[in-house]
């Protein structure tokens, strides 16, 4: 049994395993996930329930919006829509101060995506005026969750996957590149926008088996808290996800890439 345990943590080492793990402590990835979490139930749903109301096309809002990317069907699905959809009169009575707001806590949210890549990438923050990149990144990521509803419908099986992940891996790879200002070479950035596909495929899947039951045993015990805290939940694990996804793509780079073209004028430092 010492044998097989030295052999493990040999094969742990030299895999760079431990590194990984550290740079995940020193970007504080947990911490990062939970702020990603809170930002998104606190800023961003409003910001997407206001515009699934104004969809033309009126595929389900919000709620179903939610229900795709979790992976809910069936019961707990109709359970989630029960309980968050809002009436389509939002969109009438969202004031121009209250459609303001919602654009400002907005890019708040893209501002703390940006600062948990710039961390990952060892980058200094970038200027305030270039809050525009936030904003930009918002508009793109509202269109690409929207896409994804939209594809529910048109395409299924394989085709959707498909779809669903080419158009993903395209995101996070064109969204590294835009809130890092380009400072990071596009070939250095596809390995995290991989990773973080992957990640949330298998974070679905794990929502279908987990989040699924769940939500309705929630709803049953807890009522509407219930949900709120299993979507929470889920939300924590797309933050982990997004941030780790990258550092995947950092670690790799460091690991097995060419360490001196990462897309500056010199490599960028090592993670403290």
């Amino acid at each position: 049994m010492k044998r097989l345990g030295r052999s493990v943590h040999g094969g742990w080492r030299r895999a760079g395993a431990h590194t990984l793990i550290r740079q995940g402590r020193d970007v504080e990835l947990l911490h990062r996930a939970t702020g990603f979490a809170t930002l998104a139930l606190v800023t961003l749903a409003p910001l997407l329930i206001v515009v699934a109301a104004a969809d033309p096309l009126g595929r389900g809002g919000f709620a179903l919006w939610l229900a795709d990317g979790m992976g809910l069907s069936g019961r707990s699905a109709r359970v989630l829509t029960d309980i968050i959809s809002p009436p389509r009169k939002v969109i009438g009575t969202t004031s121009v101060l209250g459609g303001v707001a919602l654009a400002i806590f907005g890019v708040a949210f893209g501002g703390s995506v940006q600062n948990g890549y710039e961390r990952i990438w060892s980058l200094p923050s970038g200027p305030w005026h270039r809050v525009w990149r936030q904003a930009a990144w918002m508009i793109a990521m509202t269109a690409y969750l929207y896409q994804e509803v939209q594809t529910r419908s048109l395409v299924s099986g394989p085709e959707r996957i498909a779809l669903s992940s080419a158009s993903g891996v395209l995101f996070f790879w064109w969204g590294q590149r835009f809130l890092l200002g380009g400072q990071v070479r596009w070939s250095d950035l596809l390995p995290g926008a991989v990773a973080t596909m992957a990640g949330l495929v298998g974070l679905r899947l794990f929502s279908y088996f987990v989040f699924t039951p769940l939500i309705v045993t929630n709803a049953i015990n807890y009522g509407a808290v219930g949900v709120v805290l299993v979507v929470e939940s889920w939300l924590i694990g797309v933050g982990y996800v997004v941030y780790g996804g990258a550092l995947l793509g950092r670690w790799v780079l460091d690991r097995h890439g060419r360490r001196n073209q990462a897309g500056q004028t010199r490599p960028p430092p090592a993670l403290p």
